[in-house]
């Protein structure tokens, strides 16, 4: 089974990472980082690098495909190499997936159109505006289309999935081997739990990103 998971400059590390940490030990998995072009793509807070050696054009069809999130989303979102492989491998795919705000680049391909899907609570409303039918849940599974909420919830989708391919055993013996067994020291990680005084400086932080990111921007 062939996975290939996308990345793109500005992408979130766990986004990625998570998920090919669970879907890589699958029996007879092969996953591969893919980009528009090989070479070094750096990650959102630039401290991390990850040379990917093969490029879109190399693997057409894979079995999965997977799409992580980032700030950097916006590129590959707004139209050229990345949306037209993401239409042409979609075709053929078994399971066409993503983790936080890689459910708008696969809603910006088209292919959540009408479709209930997940992404990072605050990218909720422009998976909306652009066309998804956008659930709060953790993991949403729409046909073969599968979307996790934001970041470490890709973990969450990739064990789902693993479920849905080898059966719950091996999903279960794959939780077991990477001892993903959360018990966080907060109960911060949804808007619903987090003191409002936490959700409220993460809506200022994003705010004044996009605004600067939008500064930067010629």
């Amino acid at each position: 089974m062939q996975t290939a998971i996308v990345l793109y400059d500005k992408f979130t590390a766990l986004d990625a990472i998570g998920p090919y940490e669970v879907l890589s030990r699958l029996p007879g998995a092969s996953v591969t980082f893919v980009a528009a072009e090989p070479g070094p793509v750096k990650t959102d807070n630039g401290m991390l690098t990850i040379l990917v050696e093969h490029s879109l054009e190399q693997l057409p069809a894979p079995d999965v495909l997977l799409v992580p999130g980032g700030p950097g989303e916006v590129v590959p979102r707004a139209g050229g190499a990345v949306l037209e492989w993401l239409r042409q491998a979609d075709r053929t795919s078994t399971w066409t997936t993503s983790v936080c705000t890689g459910s708008l680049i696969l809603a910006a391909a088209g292919l959540l159109d009408g479709k209930r899907a997940t992404s990072h609570w605050l990218a909720l409303e422009e998976l909306g505006r652009l066309g998804a039918e956008p659930v709060s849940e953790r993991v949403v599974f729409d046909g073969k289309l599968v979307t996790g909420a934001g970041v470490s919830a890709g973990i969450d989708m990739a064990l789902a999935l693993a479920a849905r391919i080898a059966g719950d055993t091996v999903a279960q013996a794959i939780q077991l081997g990477i001892e993903y067994d959360p018990q966080p020291p907060f109960n911060a990680g949804s808007p619903r739990t987090a003191p409002v005084e936490v959700v409220e400086l993460l809506r200022s932080r994003s705010r004044f990103e996009a605004e600067q990111e939008a500064l930067a921007t010629p």
